[in-house]
């Protein structure tokens, strides 16, 4: 029973994991035993969250990616097992939102930039199922893997604004349970697939969506916070224990679950 949430020399791969999210999970993963590799595009970022660790005691590396182009993730991958021989945890972390895909309160559905909403689709649903078909084949191998997607609060609700973010977040709830069937149903038992759906965290992409410059909350960031029953934003961190649980042994009967760390938003009612 003590070892059920031990992750001692799990080897990890975190993409977008330059973030705000990203660091601060690879951090946490790291001083409880994990190998991360973190992926992204942003290689002085990345470099130096890897220090970070390593000066912190544990072992992280990072690697350049682009999740929209398979050859490149494979690439990371056949590194990443030619150097330590199996992979158990792939979380898919990356994503993000553009301007053309939102709506904001002067505009509406003929205002959206379809391009845009195709890219924002791309990157966060596209982005999720590329890395998920390059990983899972060296947990298949090994009999044992587990998949974290990224989805949101925006999957669960339609939040105004964010049409495109929202849909994305949406297919990737879908494709989580999707794939959790698929894996046990195929490769068995050992091959799990949940997602996390983080509530409202303030991160360097909706920063300026939900505060304003001296800190204080946007009219958008107040109408989070009432409709939160904790009263508050969440905090990188409090996604941290979430994740651990679903990546380890004390989860071994749990997939195609989103689980929503979120301070009650989903669920408060007037």
């Amino acid at each position: 029973m003590n070892e059920l949430f031990n992750i001692k020399d799990y080897v990890v791969v975190i993409t977008g994991g330059t973030g705000v999210l990203g660091r601060c999970i690879a951090k946490y993963l790291a001083l409880n035993g994990a190998k991360v590799v973190i992926l992204g595009r942003k290689e002085e970022i990345g470099q130096e969250i890897v220090n970070d660790i390593m000066q912190a005691g544990g072992h992280a590396e990072f690697m350049k990616t682009d999740v929209m182009d398979i050859n490149a993730v494979q690439e990371n991958c056949d590194a990443i097992i030619a150097k330590y021989g199996r992979i158990d945890t792939l979380l898919n972390a990356a994503g993000g939102n553009m301007p053309g895909a939102t709506i904001t309160p002067d505009k509406n559905i003929f205002d959206l930039d379809v391009e845009h909403f195709r890219k924002v689709l791309d990157l966060n649903l596209t982005g999720t199922v590329i890395p998920t078909q390059v990983f899972l084949k060296p947990m298949v191998k090994q009999g044992k893997g587990s998949i974290i997607n990224f989805s949101s609060m925006a999957a669960f609700r339609p939040l105004t604004r964010v049409c495109g973010y929202a849909a994305a977040k949406a297919g990737i709830s879908n494709f989580t349970e999707f794939m959790a069937t698929e894996c046990a149903k195929k490769f068995g038992e050992g091959i799990r697939v949940n997602a996390i759906a983080p509530g409202f965290i303030i991160t360097e992409q909706n920063r300026a969506l939900l505060t304003n410059p001296d800190g204080t909350y946007t009219e958008r960031g107040n109408d989070v916070v009432t409709q939160t029953p904790y009263g508050r934003m969440g905090a990188p961190e409090e996604l941290c224990g979430t994740i651990h649980y679903l990546m380890s042994d004390a989860a071994k009967f749990v997939t195609g679950t989103v689980a929503v760390v979120d301070g009650g938003f989903n669920v408060f009612t007037m």
